[in-house]
């Protein structure tokens, strides 16, 4: 009789999830765990939380979908509050649990929590590898070997015609639940994030939605600069973040998608952007505790510092810069914003209000529903000039963005407006 113990974290799905099918294969006996901790409500030094409203109702929409799906298959998701590791060695302990799946992440923080776990129980974790398009071994070059920029590590993948991996399935059945282990209550949010909903069956609908129902794919290198709306991009980012979708299922599905109905520039772009993603994670595989330091991997001072007012001023969309004011209440009102806008208000935050550029990547931790650690640290990086960048900082003219992107001046109108528009 063995029993298993799946630690959902960045994994919120059934499917392409190695670290559940292994356990689905492996157990006679299973618990499915998601832990709440309770320093994700807590503000830190940059002023700012881990987790926002929007953040934590598109989480909670996420883990009610992916309860539901467990449960189909006769298990549940035991929902905790509290140090995940202190949780997950009680319920080891209580209930003589033989092995713990989970799928690896970048993060250091997650990493740590998966070293001092393997340390703690050195026979029983079994760490799984679902969050990149490529698994280790697969890269071209060695981890410390990895290029200093975007454009040589794409072209050193391409060059080698590297095959994302594989999703898998989802499995065919699940072991039966422990007996005995009870969820708390779930401090469900009513918060409305439409038109976005978590899990993984919105995320899974959107993808068919952006390349099968509408094929809006096959315009999307020319609309994927737009500000507002919703079929410009793919909008998959916050279902990717949460782990609701798999960036090999994406993967897999672009590539029926040309090889079945058309390949072009712009489904091209698509995949170029899951590039950019995958620089990022393992970028932060690298670097690890760099990404978060002042002077970043470049090891440069920025001329920037921390100016109250001015950060409150940016936070709050109030700024000299009409654009960025609107960009900024739209992301306090959606947690979301489009990429061109994340350039612009890290660039106006950086070099045109001269604050250190940690104060905005952990704001937009904390405000963003697709917040990627390694995407999200990265591009501040980038945008201050000490990231992967050989061009040094990125300063945009804001006047003229305004007048390339917002020429007739709708997207200002509509979130400067005295009320918040309607979703």
């Amino acid at each position: 009789m063995q029993r298993g113990l799946m630690w959902f974290r960045h994994d919120l799905r059934i499917h392409d999830n190695p670290a559940l099918a292994n356990l689905a294969s492996s157990c006679d006996e299973l618990t499915c765990v998601f832990v709440i901790d309770p320093r994700w409500s807590r503000a830190d030094h940059f002023q700012s939380k881990h987790l926002g409203p929007q953040r934590e109702a598109f989480l909670w929409q996420s883990l009610i979908e992916l309860h539901r799906a467990l449960d189909v298959m006769g298990q549940k998701l035991i929902i905790r509050t509290g140090t995940p590791l202190e949780v997950l060695a009680d319920l080891c302990t209580q209930h003589q649990i033989d092995v713990i799946g989970v799928t690896d992440h970048p993060g250091p923080f997650e990493r740590q929590q998966i070293d001092t776990l393997v340390s703690r129980f050195p026979q029983r974790v079994v760490v799984s590898d679902a969050h990149t398009l490529f698994s280790q071994h697969q890269l071209p070059f060695d981890l410390p070997d990895i290029p200093a920029t975007f454009t040589q590590f794409r072209k050193a993948v391409e060059k080698r015609d590297i095959p994302p991996r594989l999703p898998l399935a989802v499995p065919e059945s699940l072991p039966r639940p422990i007996d005995g282990i009870v969820t708390e209550p779930a401090p469900l949010s009513d918060r409305r994030i439409a038109p976005y909903q978590g899990g993984e069956i919105a995320g899974r609908a959107q993808l068919n939605h952006y390349l099968w129902d509408t094929h809006r794919i096959q315009r999307y290198k020319e609309t994927r600069n737009g500000l507002d709306g919703w079929d410009f991009s793919s909008r998959l980012s916050a279902w990717l973040a949460n782990g609701c979708l798999s960036v090999r299922w994406v993967a897999a599905e672009l590539d029926r998608y040309e090889r079945n109905v058309e390949k072009n520039e712009s489904t091209y772009w698509l995949y170029f952007e899951l590039l950019w993603r995958e620089y990022f994670q393992w970028m932060l595989y690298h670097y690890g505790a760099r990404f978060f330091r002042f002077r970043g991997i470049a090891d440069k001072r920025p001329l920037t510092t921390f100016y109250a007012e001015a950060f409150m001023a940016w936070r709050e969309g109030n700024t000299d810069f009409p654009i960025i004011n609107a960009a900024m209440r739209q992301l306090k009102h959606t947690g979301w914003m489009s990429n061109r806008s994340r350039q612009l208000v890290a660039s106006c935050l950086v070099h045109e209000l001269g604050v250190d550029w940690r104060y905005g990547a952990a704001y937009f931790e904390q405000q963003l529903i697709d917040f990627d650690v390694a995407a999200n640290y990265g591009n501040w990086q980038y945008l201050a000039g000490v990231g992967a960048d050989p061009r040094g900082s990125r300063r945009f003219n804001l006047d003229k963005q305004t007048a390339q992107y917002d020429p007739e001046g709708t997207f200002i109108a509509r979130w400067l407006a005295d009320e918040v528009p309607s979703h």
